[in-house]
């Protein structure tokens, strides 16, 4: 029998959904580290740039940053799916 998502059977207390793993944390804190000492460099490489090399960096460090859009139907309770399951079956009857 195999395993499914959410499953802890060595470790019931484990990371919780959604936490970062303390190595991702520390990653991140180096990197930001990294930036933050020396951004005049990465500006002043960042200036250099041709506008189109400018825009594709900012899109690829864009999808890194900002989350992409959750679709509506992921948002949407279990109890709010059902509801619209229910409805959308009425609405098959109906016709």
């Amino acid at each position: 029998m195999g395993l499914h998502k959410g499953c802890k059977p060595n470790n019931p207390n484990g990371r919780p959904p959604g936490k970062p793993n303390r190595t991702t944390e520390e990653l991140r804190g180096l990197f930001q580290s990294f930036i933050e000492s020396n951004i005049e460099t990465l500006q002043a490489d960042f200036d250099q740039l041709e506008p189109k090399d400018r825009l594709s960096f900012m899109e690829r460090i864009a999808k890194l940053i900002i989350p992409a859009p959750v679709p509506e139907l992921q948002r949407l309770t279990d109890d709010q799916l059902n509801e619209l399951i229910n409805k959308l079956k009425n609405q098959t009857d109906a016709i």
